[in-house]
């Protein structure tokens, strides 16, 4: 423990120009807090292994699911900020974890640093084909036939796809109860085994199934039509104005992180989440390249916890 005390004393007493070309010296590790196979995980995966080669280090995935994220987010906040423990994440610990959380760990704005937006997708609302339902005006009408005996299923409170159903729960006047997941597989098992009937999730996750014939897939929460996915209409065509729910994934760091490495860190991922190969990877999971410095990320976050809170507010949703 002394020895390195000694070594990260030195490194942080080094120049800033010349502690971004000493870093990093070992392995980084990546926490992915949800399990493997969610969509934050394959994401993480294809941005690691050319950010790692960028950095002339490896890039471990450390998957450490838990309480919709908010466990591996908040060991993060609580590392070293040494710049070899860093967080893949979505935005649900970043954004509506504080606003929903009566005992969050961890503060995202004080101890979190962001480093750069990644990715980006709608979400697509899908059902047990059994439900009968083709379209949104179908699931509303069986939704309020069997008032209260529905369940829907999210990767936990405060995630984009819990707050996304129970805004449209909302507008749409029906009552469904809310069971969560540690990630979106787990809903996806839970709905082909009945557990419960609907969920909105990432389109990387949902279509493989859709196509199989396996859910149904009853509209895209962005507010145009999505290129990849021409058959899905909107909210907004079945009646829904301005309903918009976007998932996003970010690189952060623990604060007080040098800021040389940030800043390397933040010039490397946007080269990498710009190259071919790793745009390609995203596309075939539905996702949006979405490059950031990390003030943007940090602006981002400041607008979408305002953005969330409102939505919040209207839905009712309380904290727990």
């Amino acid at each position: 423990m002394q020895r390195r005390s000694l070594l990260q004393a030195s490194l942080l007493a080094l120049p800033l120009p010349a502690l971004a070309q000493a870093w990093p010296a070992r392995p980084i590790k990546l926490v992915v807090p949800f399990p493997g196979g969610s969509s934050p995980d394959i994401i993480a995966r294809a941005v690691a292994e050319p950010l790692g080669q960028a950095l002339g280090q490896s890039i471990v995935i450390l998957n450490q699911p838990g309480a919709g994220g908010n466990i591996g987010t908040g060991a993060v906040a609580k590392a070293e900020p040494d710049g070899y423990t860093l967080l893949f994440t979505i935005q649900g610990p970043l954004v509506t974890a504080p606003l929903l959380a009566k005992h969050l760990p961890y503060d995202p704005v004080k101890e979190l640093q962001p480093v750069g937006l990644v990715a980006s997708s709608p979400n697509v609302l899908v059902v047990d084909p059994k439900l009968g339902a083709n379209s949104l005006a179908d699931f509303v009408r069986i939704a309020k036939a069997g008032q209260g005996r529905l369940n829907y299923g999210s990767v936990g409170n405060g995630s984009a796809a819990h707050l996304a159903m129970e805004s449209f729960k909302t507008r749409a006047g029906i009552d469904l109860a809310h069971v969560p997941y540690q990630g979106f597989p787990q809903v996806v098992n839970a709905i082909l085994a009945g557990q419960v009937q609907a969920g909105f999730m990432v389109p990387g996750i949902a279509m493989g199934q859709v196509r199989a014939g396996k859910l149904k897939a009853l509209g895209v929460t962005s507010l145009g039509r999505v290129g990849s996915l021409p058959e899905l209409p909107t909210f907004a065509e079945q009646g829904y104005a301005g309903f918009e729910a976007i998932s996003w994934q970010a690189m952060l760091a623990p604060a007080k992180t040098p800021a040389a490495i940030v800043q390397r860190l933040s010039t490397e991922l946007v080269k990498v989440i710009k190259s071919d190969e790793v745009r390609t990877k995203m596309l075939n999971q539905f996702f949006s390249a979405s490059a950031s410095t990390p003030d943007a990320l940090a602006a981002l976050m400041k607008s979408e916890r305002e953005r969330w809170g409102q939505m919040i507010k209207a839905a009712g949703v309380q904290p727990e």
